[in-house]
């Protein structure tokens, strides 16, 4: 009986390692695919809203150079 409660103690740690990595890598597969969508969403609209800021510099720019 005292082997089997010290087997059990040895194998506790191993089991419930392995378990913990199982829950958190179902949790970074497979949770929030519409948070993560709305999340890329959201980066691509600011990304558009960047590249119009740098399309107006660049042409404030361009048109103080040509006035000079």
């Amino acid at each position: 009986m005292e082997s089997i409660l010290v087997g059990l103690a040895v194998l506790a740690c191993p089991i419930g390692m392995g378990v913990m990595m199982w829950m958190m890598g179902k949790g970074m597969m497979g949770g929030g695919g519409k948070k993560e969508q709305a999340k890329v969403d959201e980066m691509r609209a600011e990304q558009q809203r960047l590249a119009s800021e740098v399309e107006r510099l660049e042409r404030d720019r361009s048109g103080e150079l040509t006035a000079r």
